[in-house]
């Protein structure tokens, strides 16, 4: 029987279990016939044809076994910009654009500053400074090819010219450079957490994801090694978790970084801080 828009839109996000089952039965339509989502709301009772059909089908029913809808479009937007990801990326999500935000103000809007976004995944925080001030030098760092290939592909695509991927752990390979900010969503959800069982994370890399028996290993690594990438006053720059703001803190201050400063998330949760590597006293 034929079915229009309407009733599949319908049908589909009856099956969908998710926070918003009819965007994502659009989304996923939108793909397939490549049309906006606008077009549905003009003409619901249009057929579909059998092909459009099977292959929405097959979307679907990735979609209902909980792959990410991000996963299955391959792209995710974050920071007005489309990017590219895939299974080796952590998906970007609204949350993090607070360090895209943070970076934009803390640091001098004409200086020429130099960047570096440690575990870029996607590229979505690097490439996002870096369209937004093209006279800054950026570095893109991972440890996975896959994702540094990714994040290179977007740049390419947005031509985010001035940023430089380096395969790289952490700081290792960023020599004798010194940098205005190092910037990180780095991982640091606790290895036996139970979300990590839930949602969209089932799907996502668990070395981007999971950082010790308290999720803070890598981010302890990160306040040491960025101390001698970072430019006297230098700004080091980090999400984490809902509730690690005072244990990072504690990390922040044992390194002696000062002017410690809280950035809520869209919900209003410390979801990030900033910090300044402390300023060399010539004498």
């Amino acid at each position: 029987m034929p079915q229009t828009i309407h009733a599949l839109l319908a049908a589909s996000a009856a099956k969908i279990n998710s926070d918003s089952p009819r965007l994502d039965a659009e989304l996923l339509l939108a793909l397939v016939v490549n049309k906006p989502r606008s077009y549905f709301f003009s003409w619901p009772e249009k057929i579909l044809a059998e092909t459009d059909i099977t292959q929405f089908q097959q979307l679907l029913a990735r979609r209902i076994h909980g792959e990410p809808i991000a996963h299955i479009l391959g792209e995710q937007e974050f920071w007005s910009h489309t990017f590219k990801i895939s299974a080796d990326t952590l998906i970007p999500r609204p949350d993090t654009e607070v360090l895209v935000e943070q970076a934009l103000e803390q640091l001098p809007r004409e200086q020429a500053c130099n960047i570096a976004d440690l575990g870029t995944g996607s590229g979505c925080i690097a490439i996002s400074i870096a369209l937004e001030r093209p006279h800054w030098q950026v570095t893109a760092v991972d440890l996975s090819p896959a994702a540094l290939a990714v994040a290179k592909g977007n740049a390419d695509r947005l031509a985010a010219t001035n940023v430089q991927c380096i395969e790289s752990s952490w700081c290792d390979a960023l020599h004798d450079k010194h940098y205005d900010l190092i910037v990180s969503n780095p991982p640091y959800i606790r290895e036996q957490d139970e979300h990590l069982d839930q949602g969209d994370v089932r799907f996502e890399p668990r070395s981007a994801l999971t950082a010790g028996e308290d999720g803070l290993e890598d981010i302890r690594m990160i306040s040491q090694q960025a101390k001698a990438k970072l430019k006297s006053g230098g700004l080091l720059m980090l999400e984490f978790g809902y509730d690690q703001a005072d244990a990072v803190t504690d990390i922040l201050q044992g390194d002696g970084y000062q002017n410690i400063q809280q950035h809520l998330d869209i919900a209003g949760i410390v979801r990030a801080l900033s910090a300044h590597r402390a300023t060399r006293v010539t004498l």
